[in-house]
């Protein structure tokens, strides 16, 4: 007997070696974003961690490393740990100060005035003051990456005490401080490759490659994820490289956008989070133009029933996005599933909406005219998914074709068609701010739309959810019946980690090493004379 369970225990343990690199679809290990230690490994002791820990990380040495203008994903991990906001928030979208020490708002929330933390210092030792904050904002206002943010951020300025930094906003905003996690740079090097910051570690490069070393005296306290006193830097070519060197070699931690084609799938034992990103994939309707909808609102309220939105996922997206009915993504505070489910993949419902609706036609052939489908044809994955959305519009009786154009290479590009509007609906992509700010959709000549939807009562919606974030359910609903906008997916990044390395990671948006300062909100809050 005993030599039988001698064998059963060989098996095992070879049945698990044998596992241990297996496909995520056959292991035994599922991959859940909590690191746990195994039952019997010891637990690590501060002091072990510190000292044995090593940390190699990957960036790409040809993508801008200024954390305002970069918009490199891996280059962004590293951002984290060398740049500081005023600000900080958790995937829950929960704010807590960090270079802020003191702020103020009026009455009405359209002037917030904000203090640096007087022992706020940059890597070099040098203090952070009101005018490095100045300057960052301002130079995030011209960058691609958080421009987006700015749409009701009417003037930012010194305050008269040249000591506090102040905010007018045009419309009433509950939670500005939400916007505000955009790292704080010396005024003279807003433009740099490399700005020093006020993170825990600082960059470092030489004739033998580059690192990130901790920096001494660092002037605030947390408690770090990562506690490696120097991090290797490795330096990235593609997504398949870095995937190879995570699984083969010595690569920490990897990031990969799952939307992009590039992506790879991780076949090793490892911690996942998956993290949205605030990417929405939608459809949008050309209410100023279009013989389809210009005259008649019933196909635009229909459409959301036409869109098999989890089929689209899996075939195009590797089912690693995230569906939604609701314009707000199935991870943020502000998603309701049960006001979702009303909205779903209905192809009967979208056939019943239609009832008499009058197709229209070619004047002088009186067939059906096509409805237009404009998508960027440089993007490959929405490529593919524009055609499968016309294909299955044209099997539920409305003709579709797609119309493919670039960005760029020369000819037409797709820009210069929404710009003429010569299209009917249009496959776009793009990055919401973090308080779900829709204003750049419905108000005149909103940079998402062209003009072409228009609609005061959405956008004075919009600007009443930014006010008071209770009534974020109402907008959805809106915006949901309204139908001029179709959300269809939110895209996530994939925070990849070798198991049982970064035990403490809460990556939130944008901000893989997340961490706090031991500061609230409340603590920081001070009553205000500003009206």
């Amino acid at each position: 007997m005993k030599r039988l369970l001698a064998l059963l225990l060989v098996f095992a343990t070879l049945t698990a070696l044998i596992s241990g690199c297996a496909s995520e679809k056959d292991s035994a290990y599922v991959p859940t974003g909590d690191a746990i230690l195994m039952e019997d490994d010891p637990d690590p002791t501060e002091e072990d961690t510190l000292a044995d820990q090593t940390m190699i990380l990957a960036y790409y040495p040809n993508r801008s490393m200024n954390p305002i203008i970069g918009m490199n994903f891996s280059n962004r991990v590293l951002f984290s740990l060398m740049y500081q906001g005023l600000f900080a928030y958790n995937s829950d979208n929960e704010t807590t100060p960090i270079l802020c020490s003191r702020y103020r708002v009026n009455s009405q929330r359209t002037i917030y005035t904000f203090y640096v933390d007087d022992n706020a210092r940059f890597s070099d030792g040098t203090r952070v003051t009101a005018n490095d904050v100045l300057a960052s904002y301002q130079a995030a206002q011209q960058s691609d990456f958080y421009k987006g943010r700015f749409t009701h951020i009417a003037e930012i300025k010194l305050h008269d005490d040249g000591q506090g930094v102040m905010f007018y906003l045009d419309t009433s905003y509950q939670n500005l401080p939400l916007l505000l996690d955009i790292p704080i740079l010396k005024a003279s090097e807003v433009g740099a490759e490399h700005p020093v910051g006020t993170g825990p570690y600082a960059f470092y490069q030489n004739d033998e490659g580059a690192e990130m070393r901790k920096v001494e005296s660092w002037w605030c306290d947390a408690t770090l994820s990562v506690r490696a006193n120097t991090i290797t830097l490795m330096e990235a070519t593609s997504q398949s490289q870095l995937r190879d060197e995570f699984e083969f070699g010595e690569l920490n931690l990897a990031v990969a956008d799952p939307m992009l084609d590039s992506f790879g799938e991780y076949r090793c034992d490892y911690e996942l989070w998956e993290v949205e990103n605030g990417v929405l994939l939608y459809l949008s309707c050309n209410l100023l133009y279009s013989d389809w909808f210009k005259n008649s609102d019933v196909l635009r309220k229909a459409l959301t029933y036409a869109i098999d939105r989890e089929t689209l996922n899996e075939e195009n997206y590797r089912g690693m996005a995230q569906p939604t009915t609701l314009i707000t993504s199935p991870g943020s505070p502000y998603y309701y599933p049960t006001l979702a489910s009303n909205y779903g993949y209905d192809p009967m419902k979208f056939l019943d909406l239609l009832g008499n609706f009058q197709y229209p036609r070619d004047e002088k052939t009186r067939e059906v005219k096509k409805l237009r489908l404009l998508v960027n044809a440089d993007d490959s994955a929405r490529l593919r998914t524009a055609r499968d959305i016309a294909a299955h519009l044209t099997e539920l009786g409305i003709p579709c074709g797609v119309l493919e154009y670039g960005g760029s290479g020369g000819g037409i590009t797709y820009q210069q068609i929404l710009r003429a509007g010569t299209y009917d609906l249009y496959l776009g992509q793009t990055k919401l701010p973090p308080n779900s700010d829709l204003s750049e959709f419905f108000k005149g000549y909103g940079t998402l739309t062209n003009n072409v939807l228009n609609n005061d009562t959405l956008l004075s919606m919009t600007k009443e959810a930014l006010s008071n974030a209770g009534t974020f359910y109402n907008l959805c609903q809106m915006v949901a019946e309204d139908g001029s906008v179709i959300p269809i997916l939110y895209g996530c990044y994939n925070v990849y980690s070798k198991r049982g390395q970064l035990l403490d990671l809460q990556p939130a948006r944008d901000n893989v090493f997340y961490y706090t300062i031991g500061k609230t909100m409340d603590d920081i809050l001070e009553q205000s004379s500003e009206s």
